[in-house]
């Protein structure tokens, strides 16, 4: 069975990301004035480096981080996440983030535009969970073979 953690690299799950991160990053343009680009070009790259320090810096960040993120409910994560944003504002030339306090309500559009996509797909935030469970046969029940002294049996 496959988890999200050991799934291997599949190029669906990254282009959904970068998906997910651009049309976030759309509605945040179009809702504040403080962000802004100038291009579909520009949105592209925006997507991919918002993707690439998501997954290098955002996982140290939250690390070094984690006290006061476990103070502040998880809150600390979106502060972190409008660290990364305005970051990329800085590195990208055309993407323009005004101040740190656009970066932070960028950051929260963002994460809602991803909320409200998964929640409309029906997809959770970490994937589906799968439980199997064995039946006995039915019918009469097969006869058991007799236990070996080395056997380890817990009967509940």
């Amino acid at each position: 069975m496959n988890t999200p953690s050991t799934e291997p690299f599949r190029l669906g799950r990254l282009l959904k990301s970068w998906a997910l991160i651009a049309l976030g990053v759309v509605f945040a343009a179009a809702v504040s004035s403080g962000i802004h680009y100038e291009s579909g070009w520009t949105l592209a790259v925006v997507a991919i480096v918002l993707s690439l320090l998501n997954a290098l810096l955002r996982p140290l960040l939250i690390l070094f981080a984690l006290p006061f993120v476990v103070l502040t409910f998880g809150l600390g994560i979106l502060l972190i996440n409008a660290l990364l944003l305005y970051l990329t504002g800085w590195l990208v030339g055309g993407f323009y983030v005004e101040s740190f306090w656009w970066a932070l309500w960028g950051a929260f559009l963002i994460a809602l535009t991803s909320v409200l996509v998964n929640t409309l797909l029906g997809q959770g935030a970490r994937g589906n969970v799968r439980v199997h469970v064995n039946r006995p046969p039915r019918g009469p029940h097969p006869r058991r073979r007799p236990l070996d002294k080395g056997d380890d049996v817990i009967d509940v």
